[in-house]
């Protein structure tokens, strides 16, 4: 039996799970633990907490570890994520915290977790027919935006196409929604409205508050947010678009999971009709996207399940 250290590093959390497998190809996953990523300095100290917590897996004894890090991965070993306040360095300052790893980017991990048990209790959002041999898209909402799809390698596999699709400026599309990006402009201090601002956690947040003047963190707005109100509406519309966009992007014909811990904790968000009536709206290709299955992934150790995966390659 071998053993895997999965870690999947977020803005907000850094989760961390031990897997098993016999073959590389079978996984198990164990103990696991979350840990607030602001709470670290850097990611030695991370990783540092885990004996603190009693964590039943010394990171170095782990046979292979597997990263997954909210932010381009650079060289196999680099990554500078823009809502983290410190790096990582495999090849130089962080290469003695692992006897082997491998660093990838988090939605990465989260369209492997696709090929794993973490998807089989995902729930069908929109209805259609997903073609085997095609594109499919993941995105999601936390932090940040997420996007990477999966793609047929052409010998019955399929590989990651990692993308920093949520830095890519948000498509506003009316009087309204450009008095909003003004709004985002001018709260922020930022002159590019992307992705990351909008469909996000602390876009839910500037949401709310342009709609109503009150200034919520995104879990209070969840709280006090009717399926009615206008925020949900937005958010939910607004959610859509991103998903409809990516889809298109990709062509998606194997279709779009939905992942990330905002759509997790409030599934609303995506089985409003706005999200409905914002994916498949489209002037030239509506008929494609009414054909095109969308499910929620709301399990919020996908993460860990796509990392550990990456990692069981090693072991074959």
């Amino acid at each position: 039996m071998r053993t895997i250290l999965a870690a999947d590093i977020g803005g907000t959390n850094g989760r961390f799970a031990v897997f098993t497998t016999d073959d590389g190809r079978t996984l198990r996953m164990g103990a696991s633990a979350w840990l607030e990523t602001t709470c670290a300095t850097s990611f030695a100290e991370l990783v540092g907490q885990l004996a603190q917590r009693g964590f039943p897996l010394a990171p170095r004894d782990a046979d292979m570890v597997g990263i997954a890090i909210a932010g381009p991965v650079r060289e196999g070993v680099r990554c500078t994520p823009p809502n983290i306040a410190w790096d990582i360095d495999l090849g130089g300052r962080d290469a003695g915290l692992f006897a082997r790893s491998v660093l990838i980017n988090d939605f990465t991990a989260q369209a492997l977790a696709c090929l794993t048990p973490a998807v089989e209790e995902a729930t069908e959002i929109l209805p259609g027919h997903a073609d085997p041999q095609a594109v499919v898209a993941v995105i999601g909402a936390g932090t940040a935006l997420g996007k990477a799809a999966l793609v047929p390698d052409g010998r019955g596999g399929r590989v990651v196409l990692p993308t920093e699709g949520g830095h890519a400026l948000f498509p506003f599309v009316d009087s309204e929604e450009f008095a909003f990006m003004e709004f985002v402009r001018q709260r922020t201090g930022r002159r590019m409205v992307i992705g990351d601002m909008v469909v996000s956690g602390p876009g839910l947040t500037l949401i709310h508050e342009f709609l109503t003047g009150e200034r919520l963190s995104a879990a209070e707005v969840a709280a006090v947010a009717g399926a009615d109100s206008r925020t949900i509406e937005w958010m939910a519309r607004l959610y859509g678009r991103a998903c409809r966009d990516f889809a298109l992007s990709t062509l998606s014909l194997g279709g779009v999971y939905v992942s990330g811990g905002v759509a997790a904790k409030n599934p609303v968000l995506v089985t409003h009709r706005a999200f409905a009536d914002a994916f498949r709206t489209s002037e030239t290709h509506g008929a494609l996207l009414a054909d095109m299955p969308v499910r929620l992934n709301a399990n919020e150790d996908s993460g860990l399940w796509g990392a550990a995966y990456a990692a069981a390659q090693f072991l074959t």
